[in-house]
C-alpha cells in the first residue's frame, strides 16, 4: 500500500498521528476514537516511506490480544516485520537471550503462578492463610514489585500507599515476601515482575547488553500508556537509552488499575518530560451513538482527568434508560426482560453485556437470564454457583440439612442456621477492609445470607432443607451449556471490549464508588471505571440501581453519586416491579398467591404461585404436555429440560395459546434459534390439544369452577 493511500484512510487528528513520525508524541486518544488505527497506520507510513526499518520498531502493549490484534493489522498494512509485543514478552526475549552471555547457565525457570511458592513462604512463616488471602498476598507481591518497593522497605512504605492485605498487618506482609524471595532463588524460579527487573538488570549492568538492545530497536510506540507501572516505565527509559524516538498513547479518563501500580502520572506529564513533544488529541468517537457520548462526557464534566470531550461520529440512537428498583432481584428481572425485548429486535446475545463492579454481583443476574433460558457467559470469573467458596458453603449446609433439622424445630432461624454454617467458613458480618479475594470472597458468602433472608421472608416455613434444594434448582438453572450468549463481567474485565447494548447494574452508592474507595484519588477511579463501562455501548446503554438489597427490604440506598445531575428525573424509570410475566423466578416462590395475594400454605401452592381457590390462568393439562414434550426433547438433545425452555415460557405458551410462527415470537423466551429448533414441534402440541378440546370455556382450570 501506498504511503499516500494509508493517509487517506485517516480522519485528521488521526492522520497528524500518522504524520508525526519523529518523536517525542504523546497522543491522548478518548475511547472508541481509532487509536489502534492511528498508530498502526503510523508505523506503516513509517515503513511506507523509507523512515522506519521494521526490524527496528517495538510496538509495546499490555495484552496478548492487543499485541496480536496490532500485528494482524500491520500485517495487512505491508509492514509485517514489525515486533509487536507486550512488555513482558519483549523483556523475557531479552532475559533469555542474554542471560547465558552475561552470567552464564540457563535463566531461572519462568513460574506458571506465584501461589504454591507464596504458600510456602507463609508456612515457613507458621502463619495460616486461606486461599483467597494467599491471592491477595501474591496480588500485593507484585504491586510491590512493580512499583520498585522492595521487602525491606514494604512495612515502611506499605501505610503511606494505603496498602492492605486483609487479617495481615504490613509487617507480617513483609516477611512473606522477604521469604518469598528467598524461596524463589533456593528453587531457581522466577516470576513474571521478575522477567521485568532481570531485564532492567542486564541493560544497566551490562553496557554491550545496553548497546545491542538499543541497536535492534530505535523506534518505539507504547500503546495504553496510562497504565504503565515504575518498573516498566524504567524499562522503556533503559530501551531508549536517552534517546526521544517514542510515541505513547493512552486516555487518563481510562486509568482503573491504579491499585496494581499503574501511574497515569507518566502520560500527564509526557509533555513537561519532553518539552519538545508533539501532542495529539483524537476526539472523534465512532463507537457509540450521540446518546452515549453525552451521559460519558456528562460523567467527566468538572473533573481534573484531562480526559479530552469526545464527539460522536455515529447517528442519533436510542435514548439512555434509568432505572430504579426497589431491591436487586428486581433490577436483574427488568435487566434480564430488557434483554429479552432486544433480542426480539434483532440483537444478537453475544452483542449484550451487563457489568457492575464485583464478582458477587452476578448472581441474581445469572437466575435472572437462566430462567428466561437465556444462555449467557461469564468473563473473568467463574459463575457463582462455581466459585471455590460458594461450592465449600454449599456442601457445609448440605450436611447440616442432612443432620436434621432440630434447630429449626427450636425455633432457631434459618438466616441464624446459615450464617452459623458459613461463620464455620471464617465468614462475619463485618466486611473486610482491604480490596482483593477476600473482599471477594465476603461478598461471594455474604450473598448466600441475603438468599436465606429473601428465602425465608417468602416462604411460610423456611427449612434449611427447603434452602438447600432451592439453592441447588438456581445452581442446575445456571449451568445450561453456552453457545454463545449475554456477557456478564465486571467493569475491569470489560476494558477494551465493546457491545451493542451495555446494561450498567448496581449503580448505589457502596457498590459505585465501592465502599472501601476512601480517598479522594481512589473515589475519581471509581468515576473512571464507570466512564469505562458507559464507552463499552454501542447503541444502547442502560444505567440501573437498587434501594435495597432483598425484595421487602427497606429502601435505605441513594443511587451513585456519580449520577447527580446526569439523569433527567423525567427518564427515571421508578417501577415497583419491572418484570414480565416470566421473570417470576425468586417471585413465584413468595409466600402469597399472585392472583388473591392469599398466603399459600402447601408446596404445590408456592410451585404454581396460586392458591387452590383461585384459576390458574393457564390450561393445565395443556401444560403437562408442554412439559412432557420439552423433557422428551431435553433427553434427546442430552440437556438440562430448562434449556429447552423455561417453566415460565411453557405456563406463557399453554395461557396464549399461538396458532402461528408470528405467535410464538410474542412470547417471552422464545427468540430467533428456539423458533427454527422447536415451532413444529410447539404448534403440533398446541393444535392437538385445541383439537381434543383441551382448555375450553367450560374447563375446570379455565373457570375455576
Amino acid at each position: 500500500m501506498s504511503a499516500e493511500r494509508l493517509l487517506e484512510a485517516l480522519d485528521p487528528e488521526q492522520r497528524q498521528v500518522a504524520e508525526a513520525l519523529r518523536g517525542p508524541v504523546r497522543v491522548l486518544a478518548g475511547a472508541g476514537t481509532g487509536k489502534t488505527r492511528a498508530i498502526t497506520h503510523r508505523i506503516a507510513y513509517g515503513v511506507a516511506t523509507g523512515t522506519y526499518n521494521p526490524a527496528e520498531v517495538l510496538a509495546v502493549t499490555f495484552t496478548t490480544r492487543a499485541a496480536g490484534e496490532m500485528r494482524t493489522r500491520l500485517r495487512a498494512l505491508g509492514a509485517p516485520g514489525v515486533q509487536a509485543r507486550t512488555f513482558h514478552s519483549a523483556a523475557l526475549r531479552q532475559v533469555r537471550w542474554f542471560w547465558p552471555k552475561v552470567y552464564g547457565g540457563e535463566p531461572p525457570q519462568l513460574m506458571d503462578s506465584k501461589i504454591p511458592v507464596v504458600a510456602g513462604a507463609a508456612r515457613r512463616n507458621r502463619i495460616q492463610v486461606d486461599q483467597g488471602t494467599l491471592r491477595d498476598l501474591a496480588s500485593e507481591i507484585e504491586w510491590a514489585k512493580v512499583s520498585n518497593v522492595r521487602p525491606d522497605a514494604y512495612e515502611q512504605i506499605a501505610p503511606t500507599r494505603n496498602r492492605e492485605v486483609s487479617g495481615l498487618d504490613a509487617g507480617t506482609v513483609a516477611h512473606v515476601f522477604a521469604t518469598y524471595e528467598e524461596l524463589k532463588r533456593e528453587q531457581g524460579r522466577m516470576d513474571m515482575e521478575d522477567v521485568l527487573l532481570i531485564g532492567a538488570a542486564l541493560l544497566t549492568e551490562d553496557d554491550r547488553v545496553a548497546a545491542t538492545v538499543r541497536q535492534q530497536y530505535k523506534w518505539f510506540v507504547v500503546d495504553e500508556y496510562q497504565d504503565v507501572s515504575p518498573i516498566q516505565a524504567t524499562l522503556l527509559d533503559l530501551w531508549l537509552g536517552g534517546r526521544d524516538e517514542i510515541c505513547v498513547v493512552g486516555d487518563p479518563a481510562q486509568t482503573i488499575y491504579s491499585f496494581a501500580g499503574a501511574r497515569a502520572a507518566y502520560l500527564g506529564e509526557f509533555v513537561r518530560t519532553h518539552p519538545r513533544a508533539t501532542s495529539v488529541e483524537l476526539v472523534r468517537n465512532y463507537r457509540s451513538t450521540p446518546q452515549v457520548i453525552e451521559t460519558a462526557n456528562a460523567l467527566l464534566k468538572g473533573t481534573s482527568t484531562g480526559a479530552v470531550s469526545l464527539r460522536a461520529q455515529q447517528p442519533s440512537g436510542d435514548a439512555v434508560t434509568w432505572r430504579e428498583l426497589p431491591d436487586e432481584v428486581a433490577e436483574a428481572d427488568a435487566v434480564a426482560d430488557h434483554i429479552v425485548r432486544l433480542q426480539r429486535e434483532g440483537v444478537p446475545l453475544r452483542e449484550m453485556a451487563v457489568l457492575f463492579r464485583i464478582n458477587a454481583q452476578s448472581e441474581n443476574f445469572e437466575e435472572a437470564l437462566a430462567s428466561r433460558s437465556i444462555p449467557y457467559v461469564v468473563r473473568g470469573a467463574a459463575r457463582y454457583f462455581e466459585r471455590p467458596e460458594v461450592r465449600q458453603a454449599l456442601a457445609l449446609l448440605r450436611a447440616s440439612a442432612r443432620a436434621g433439622e432440630a434447630a429449626a424445630e427450636r425455633g432457631d432461624a434459618l438466616v441464624s442456621q446459615v450464617s452459623g454454617v458459613l461463620a464455620g467458613m471464617g465468614w462475619s458480618t463485618e466486611a473486610p477492609a482491604a480490596r482483593g479475594q477476600a473482599r471477594d470472597r465476603w461478598e461471594s458468602l455474604t450473598a448466600l445470607v441475603s438468599q436465606a433472608e429473601e428465602y425465608a421472608a417468602g416462604d411460610v416455613a423456611p427449612t434449611l432443607q427447603g434452602f438447600v434444594a432451592e439453592l441447588d434448582r438456581r445452581a442446575h438453572e445456571q449451568h445450561a451449556p453456552v453457545a454463545e450468549g449475554v456477557t456478564l463481567a465486571t467493569l475491569h474485565a470489560a476494558k477494551g471490549l465493546e457491545w451493542d447494548a451495555v446494561f450498567l447494574a448496581g449503580l448505589q452508592d457502596g457498590s459505585m464508588p465501592i465502599s472501601y474507595a476512601t480517598t479522594p484519588e481512589a473515589v475519581e477511579e471509581e468515576r473512571r471505571l464507570l466512564y469505562v463501562g458507559v464507552t463499552r455501548a454501542r447503541k444502547h446503554l442502560s444505567l440501573s440501581w437498587s434501594l435495597a438489597r432483598n425484595p421487602g427490604g427497606q429502601a435505605r440506598r441513594k443511587p451513585s453519586r456519580f449520577l447527580a445531575g446526569l439523569r433527567p428525573e423525567s427518564a427515571t424509570d421508578r417501577a415497583t416491579v419491572q418484570t414480565s410475566g416470566s421473570s417470576s423466578r425468586r417471585r413465584s416462590k413468595a409466600s402469597v398467591c399472585k392472583m388473591c395475594r392469599r398466603p399459600l400454605a402447601t408446596a404445590r401452592e408456592r410451585n404454581r404461585g396460586y392458591c387452590s381457590e383461585c384459576p390458574l390462568p393457564y390450561d393445565e393439562s395443556l401444560f403437562e404436555s408442554l412439559k412432557q414434550w420439552r423433557k422428551q426433547r431435553a433427553d434427546a438433545e442430552s440437556v438440562p429440560a430448562f434449556v429447552v425452555f423455561s417453566d415460565a415460557t411453557l405456563e406463557a405458551l399453554a395461557e396464549v395459546r399461538p396458532t402461528d410462527r408470528k405467535g410464538l415470537l410474542r412470547v417471552n423466551g422464545i427468540g430467533a434459534a428456539k423458533l427454527e429448533r422447536y415451532a413444529d414441534d410447539v404448534l403440533a402440541v398446541l393444535a392437538g390439544a385445541t383439537a381434543s378440546g383441551s382448555g375450553d370455556g367450560d374447563s375446570e382450570n379455565a373457570t375455576g369452577k
